[in-house]
């Protein structure tokens, strides 16, 4: 009996695609711009983090918009809705305890089974409705949204078709290394500003990209190293336990809904 293609609730076009371009692009800029800015003492631009909080929404607004509404059917829309209320659920329980977080195996595995556009929606709406849940919003929140979105659209891309064991190995170590891509991403949005001009481990705005790189590499070990690997090995973990049972039921869904994009 022939094998049922790989499902995918989002199906993207190419206005849904240069959308994603933007977002990705806005948000690796958000990110790293203190590397190529050359100002004067960046240490003290405090501003700059408040003004992409407050661009970054109106992009991901439109993203979300895009992909929700084009690329994906009501069906679609309901289960984004489901994961990504899950996750909210979940995010509280690890929080606060060495990095143990148990919401990002969840963007893994949605991002695989559905694709790219799903999973970057899943990542900032996931990430929107924790913050809603648990108070936490604030200048912080965008550069989570686009992190986690950066997460569910790389394991939307990563390569092979389903099989068995072997996916769910390739998962559960893009779970690992997208973890710690989190952290540094996050770490990184506010590392110019929070940290003073004296020691070894602040950024220097006279030194180069490289150097300063260095840098945080060395603040991210001191201050970090702990965290971040506690979130990679639950999610890694999580993928390998429940990650198989997760896709099947997750493609059988897709398949018996027989989801197609809005018109």
């Amino acid at each position: 009996m022939r094998r049922p293609a790989r499902a995918s609730a989002a199906r993207l076009d190419a206005r849904s695609v240069a959308l994603l371009v933007v977002a990705v692009t806005a948000g690796l800029t958000a990110f790293a711009w203190p590397l190529f800015a050359r100002l004067p003492d960046v240490t003290s631009t405090t501003q700059a983090p408040f003004v992409f909080a407050l661009l970054l929404p109106l992009i991901l607004a439109v993203v979300v918009a895009e992909l929700t509404g084009s690329a994906m059917d009501v069906k679609g829309l309901a289960l984004l809705g489901v994961l990504s209320a899950i996750g909210a659920i979940l995010r509280p329980l690890g929080a606060g305890t060495a990095g143990m977080e148990p919401i990002f195996f969840l963007m893994v595995v949605g991002g695989r089974a559905f694709g790219p556009g799903f999973g970057f929606a899943q990542g900032a709406v996931t990430l929107l409705a924790s913050a809603l849940l648990t108070g936490g919003v604030g200048p912080w929140l965008p550069y989570q949204m686009i992190a986690a979105g950066l997460l569910g659209l790389g394991a939307g891309l990563l390569p092979g078709r389903p099989h068995g064991r072997a996916e769910i190995a390739l998962l559960a170590g893009y779970g690992l290394v997208s973890a710690f891509a989190y952290g540094w991403l996050m770490d990184f949005a506010f590392w110019p500003f929070a940290v003073g001009p004296a020691t070894q481990l602040s950024f220097d705005p006279q030194v180069g990209p490289l150097a300063n790189l260095q840098r945080f590499v060395l603040y991210n070990l001191v201050t970090s190293m702990g965290w971040n690997l506690g979130r990679g090995l639950t999610s890694a973990v999580l993928i390998a336990l429940l990650g198989p049972e997760l896709l099947r039921i997750l493609r059988r869904a897709a398949r018996r809904a027989a989801w197609t994009p809005t018109p």
